[in-house]
């Protein structure tokens, strides 16, 4: 499960720096799918800005985008902590001067049936899966222009979940719901968001690889907006 621990924001956090090129921001950096989607969006000429809770993932991962020619920036942040969130979104969009595509990865796996989770576990992680994107989209916002984009990485479990991770599917199933709002909140404005639905299980080879659904999320960033769907599901 992804822990929770408190807001770290300081003095040797890198925001990302105004370099005039397009800004990723990551919430929920680290390995897996967040890794693969900072070094996607990197190579197509991106700068990153990474959030996430522990500082040695987040400062390996920032200097391996570094490689790929991007300028990076990292900030040390609890997600569940609304304050340290919305300092961190800031951060990086007062030092890059904008954020072009919001990516949020997070949710929480607890190994617990219905019969077992308790009412206070399951708002701890649903405060990550899908709290976490509301309050990195608020903050995000006066830093979101026409034809920027947020997006999010969501799983099958929003309809087939597993029993025994069931705060899980509770998370995706809400996660998926708060994008559906906010692409009709955003929309208006030439801002758009969109859910991968992930229909598999996520492994080191074949077709559910972190690799192939980072290719996944780009293309649905670059979804015509005239036939914009809020949902992609990814099949492999």
């Amino acid at each position: 499960m992804t822990s929770a621990a408190p807001a770290s924001i300081g003095p040797t956090d890198d925001p990302t720096p105004s370099s005039g090129r397009p800004v990723l921001a990551v919430v929920g950096a680290g390995p897996g799918v967040s890794r693969s989607v900072a070094l996607r969006f990197a190579s197509e000429g991106y700068d990153v800005g990474l959030v996430g809770l522990d500082p040695d993932p987040l400062q390996a991962l920032a200097t391996e985008v570094a490689t790929t020619g991007a300028q990076v920036g990292q900030v040390v942040a609890d997600i569940t902590d609304e304050a340290a969130l919305q300092a961190a979104i800031a951060r990086i969009g007062d030092s890059a001067g904008r954020i072009d595509v919001l990516h949020f990865n997070p949710s929480a796996f607890r190994e617990k049936d219905p019969l077992e989770l308790t009412v206070a576990e399951l708002l701890e992680d649903v405060a990550l899966g899908v709290g976490g994107l509301l309050t990195a989209a608020q903050a995000a916002r006066p830093y979101l222009t026409a034809g920027a984009r947020v997006t999010v990485t969501g799983s099958m479990a929003a309809d087939k979940p597993w029993h025994r991770a069931a705060s899980l599917g509770v998370q995706k199933a809400g996660v998926r719901n708060l994008v559906h709002s906010l692409d009709a909140t955003l929309e208006p404005h030439g801002i758009r968001a969109v859910s991968v639905t992930v229909c598999g299980t996520l492994g080191d080879d074949g077709p559910f690889t972190p690799d192939r659904v980072a290719d996944a999320l780009w293309a649905a960033a670059r979804q015509d907006p005239a036939t914009w769907r809020t949902e992609v599901p990814y099949r492999g």
